[in-house]
């Protein structure tokens, strides 16, 4: 949870811009709710290296900012985001060129990619004090490269920089969905927390101090959210600590309206999606900031489990059901979604959320009030998205028992299916196991470390087929696996 300076301000950040906006997520509320990272996007970094290999920056866009400290320095700015209680984040790319070679304003810069200087680079980030990396792939497509190859070795150079400084660095991969990351970036390097881009950039940054043609003419769409939204449905691959990136959020953008910001924020949330905000803060309307502070919505997006939705019914085109099972045993997150221009009665259908019954308790996130529905209706406006947490019995599960730390033969027929794997691992560190189906779809699975005799849980949306888990060594044992019938 953060923001990102790209979508509104593209490559003419700098220090000052990001100054203004530090402050303002410090102080509107959006800290206290849980957002923590302010990330320097694509701009910083014109592509000049010192004699020694070591990136140079220009002095006059990232100056001293207190007594003592050097133009030209990035930790400079880092300091800056700590003294907010906030953490850090910096951007390049996993070539050599990276993206400034295809700018959105202002001149073309090449050599801006950390290709040749993993190591050196993902070090300098470490010592400069960010916490979070965003790794790009222009020049890793330029150059054809391997996403899976390349991305392992910026892993490999991140712990390395974490083992000299001490200073974790959360891994952002963004190579836009096009190698299928959500099959081999879960795990890659064996890096404890991961996210990873399942698309193309949600719109073309909104630059509202730039006003020429083509900043003009840009205005987001809902065809915009939802195709971000489909495209990084990949719920296999997503669970405590690896997640599909929807990209960042357009929230109070030029062109998105009430009902827009609202399916937008249903639909990260429910997503677990990593809720990197990219508009100018400064222009956030009360409405757009108190969805991002809606306390109710960010426990659905927080559930510890971290799962994404199935959807489960579409009684017409355009109208989906979408269903997020959550840690506390029968509780989901609920989305009826409205694609359609026409506002809809939606009658649920309990049994197909996995319960055994009508729910004990509704909830409505956006107006957080408990409701009691009609006949099992729901009304959703036009190009809308109402949002709910319903509280039931959950229908028994199906239970699989280990053998040899492998589990074979799950029955998940009927199309993405919920399950809980027991398991422990004593080995202090957080340690894989790889997930495959008869139809050769296949992913990993964390499993964070237990204390002592202590049984460890994480939430699974196991896919459609025949499904087999396998796991060696270190220290870790799978127990049993139970399956919900959905």
């Amino acid at each position: 949870m953060g923001w990102n300076s790209w979508n509104s301000f593209a490559n003419i950040v700098n220090s000052q811009i990001i100054q203004q906006q530090a402050r303002t997520l410090a102080a509107n509320g959006m800290k206290e709710a849980g957002y923590e990272y302010v990330v320097i996007d694509e701009g910083w970094w014109l592509g000049e290296r010192d004699t020694a290999g070591n990136i140079v920056v220009n002095a006059k866009q990232w100056p001293a900012l207190q007594s003592g400290q050097k133009d030209g320095d990035m930790a400079n700015i880092a300091a800056y985001i700590h003294s907010l209680g906030l953490k850090a984040g910096i951007y390049t790319d996993a070539g050599k060129d990276g993206c400034s070679m295809y700018p959105d304003s202002g001149p073309k810069y090449l050599n801006s990619g950390s290709e040749g200087h993993f190591d050196q680079d993902f070090l300098q980030f470490s010592k400069w004090g960010f916490d979070y990396v965003k790794v790009d792939w222009c020049g890793g497509a330029k150059e054809k490269l391997s996403g899976a190859v390349q991305y392992a070795q910026v892993a490999r150079a991140i712990q390395k920089a974490e083992k000299t400084t001490g200073r974790k660095l959360y891994f952002s991969i963004c190579e836009w969905g096009s190698q299928n990351p959500w099959f081999w970036a879960p795990g890659v390097g064996e890096i404890e927390s991961t996210i990873w881009r399942t698309g193309g950039d949600i719109i073309p940054p909104v630059v509202e101090t730039l006003h020429d043609a083509e900043h003009e003419k840009r205005v987001i769409t809902s065809k915009n959210v939802l195709e971000s939204f489909d495209a990084g449905w990949h719920p296999e691959a997503q669970h405590t600590g690896y997640f599909n990136d929807l990209d960042m959020m357009v929230m109070g953008m030029r062109g998105m309206t009430d009902a827009l910001d609202r399916t937008h924020m249903g639909l990260w949330v429910i997503s677990s999606a990593p809720l990197m905000v990219g508009s100018d803060l400064t222009r956030l309307s009360p409405t757009a900031l108190s969805l991002l502070t809606n306390e109710e919505a960010l426990a659905i997006h927080n559930d510890p489990y971290g799962l994404q939705p199935i959807k489960v019914d579409e009684p017409s085109p355009g109208i989906q059901i979408w269903v997020k099972p959550m840690t506390i045993a029968g509780r989901r997150a609920v989305a009826i979604l409205n694609r359609t221009g026409v506002a809809t009665q939606v009658k649920v259908d309990w049994e197909k959320l996995g319960l055994i019954s009508a729910p004990k308790s509704l909830r409505d996130v956006w107006n957080r009030r408990d409701i009691a529905l009609v006949n099992s209706t729901v009304s959703v406006p036009a190009h809308d998205l109402e949002l709910m947490v319903v509280d039931g019995e959950d229908k028994p599960p199906a239970e699989y028992t280990a053998s040899q730390n492998n589990i074979t033969g799950i029955q998940a027929l009927h199309g993405p299916t919920f399950a809980r794997l027991h398991y422990a691992n004593t080995s202090g560190i957080v340690a894989t196991l790889r997930m495959k189906n008869t139809s050769g779809l296949s992913t990993a699975v964390a499993l964070p470390p237990t204390a002592g005799s202590e049984t460890g849980t994480v939430g699974l949306i196991l896919p459609n087929g025949t499904a087999d888990l396998s796991f060696e060594g270190r220290s870790a044992a799978i127990r049993t696996l139970d399956v919900y019938s959905w």
